[in-house]
């Protein structure tokens, strides 16, 4: 009924920790972040797909297609982007089709899918320093 108060305070932590790394970081770290999470809620889905929890699995395959949806296709800017842009676009939008079929199929390949195309992309984002590309809308 009542959690213990060091787990409260590790929530509260975990919290605010994760809310501070957004305050205080550029436009190019929030897409690491956003990417980080991404990966974190994939395997999440991952796990409660394995241990039968439906409704943790939709939970975190919902939140991996927000952050896909709002956090990686949203911010495209698809006319100083060009093609990247565009191939980034249609391949987000590839694993966001992916998460609905996972999640309607109960099928965890297709999230091992998701997760082996994001992680190159995420890997070389990490990569980049600077401004950031052109294919990013100015925040």
């Amino acid at each position: 009924m009542f959690t213990s108060v060091s787990s409260r305070s590790a929530s509260a932590y975990k919290r605010a920790s994760v809310d501070a790394s957004v305050d205080m970081a550029d436009p190019h770290q929030l897409v690491t972040l956003l990417f980080e999470a991404l990966n974190r809620h994939l395997g999440a889905a991952k796990l409660h797909m394995q241990a039968g929890d439906i409704a943790g699995k939709c939970k975190q395959i919902g939140a991996a297609m927000r952050i896909l949806e709002e956090g990686l296709i949203a911010p495209l800017d698809m006319e100083k982007g060009g093609e990247l842009a565009k191939n980034l676009k249609s391949l987000y939008d590839y694993c966001v089709t992916r998460l609905i079929m996972a999640n309607a199929k109960n099928d965890a390949a297709l999230l091992d899918e998701v997760v082996h195309l994001i992680e190159p992309i995420a890997s070389g984002w990490k990569q980049i320093s600077g401004q950031g590309p052109a294919y990013l809308k100015s925040v």
